[in-house]
């Protein structure tokens, strides 16, 4: 009788960590899975306008007071002079301008309930939205 006592303490080692490995994998593709839905722009939040002109597009996100702001060109390819920025009624605009194959950005400011100013280019076209989500 021994013996079976024996052989069952193993097994339930085996299975409390095969449990423990499958709940930590679990966990880890959901931090990943997360990570992933943040890092595609480079903003957290909801999408709340898209701003497109010729040759882009300008997204912008807005999450507990903070407006974030990416500008992600048509077509990437070589590297081009493109911009974003956000300015929150009352401050100076906030700026991310460079040489770059994708996008330019994320670029974030805390606006509370003011009113926010966006600005994207890549190229020689480019978009401003005027004050919006006030």
């Amino acid at each position: 009788m021994d013996s079976g006592a024996i052989r069952r303490r193993p097994r339930r080692r085996l299975v409390l960590a095969a449990a423990v490995l499958a709940a930590s994998g679990v966990l880890g593709l959901t931090v990943t899975g997360t990570a992933r839905a943040e890092s595609a722009s480079g903003c957290a939040g909801r999408e709340v306008r898209t701003l497109p002109f010729q040759s882009g597009v300008t997204h912008v996100y807005k999450r507990n007071g903070y407006v974030c702001a990416v500008t992600v060109a048509r077509q990437p390819g070589p590297t081009r002079t493109m911009s974003v920025s956000v300015q929150a009624r009352g401050n100076r605009p906030v700026v991310d301008k460079g040489r770059y194959k994708h996008h330019a950005g994320p670029v974030t400011v805390h606006a509370g309930h003011r009113c926010v100013w966006i600005k994207g280019s890549v190229g020689k076209y480019s978009v401003s939205s005027g004050w919006i989500l006030c």
